[in-house]
């Protein structure tokens, strides 16, 4: 964030990391002592969100706010930022290229529709593919009802294992 906003007067961050919160840093980034890192340091633990983190930008105001306004400033710009962010659990997971002709893409849009599987993407070409991204234990049941909707026709290959948010 300091090289993309190279210009501003301050970019102090917080952040937590590991399922229990193992490990946690923060900085003021030339603040006065304590104005900034650790409130929105606060502010993060006190959400009970792990592995995130956070920066914020300052370009102007910090004399004028003194230090307890740097304080609400810092708290309440965290604050804000998690009312408006999405999360999710982090799951293991990998990325299938399921491949088909044109005959069973409709039982294959059918089937994803009542899994709710979403296809991160379709290329259509001299056949169908569909790029999956499931879940690891889900993987083997998914490859049986591919095959067994398309009379085993369907090719899948794993592309590769990946994590994702899973954002139920």
């Amino acid at each position: 964030m300091k090289k993309k906003y190279w210009d501003a007067r301050h970019n102090c961050s917080a952040f937590i990391i590991g399922s229990r919160g193992e490990l946690t840093r923060c900085s003021d980034d030339g603040e006065p002592s304590g104005t900034a890192g650790r409130p929105m340091l606060e502010v993060l633990t006190g959400s009970g969100i792990r592995n995130i983190a956070v920066v914020v930008t300052r370009y102007f105001g910090g004399t004028l706010l003194g230090t307890g306004g740097l304080v609400r400033a810092y708290t309440q710009a965290v604050k804000e930022g998690l009312d408006h962010c999405e999360t999710g659990i982090m799951r293991k997971g990998c990325e299938l290229e399921v491949t088909t002709d044109y005959n069973d893409v409709g039982k294959l849009q059918y089937y994803f529709g009542q899994q709710g599987i979403v296809p991160e993407d379709s290329i259509y070409a001299e056949n169908v593919k569909f790029i999956l991204l499931v879940p690891v234990e889900k993987e083997d049941s998914l490859r049986k009802n591919l095959t067994e909707t398309t009379c085993g026709k369907v090719k899948i290959e794993k592309l590769k294992e990946t994590y994702f948010i899973d954002k139920e």
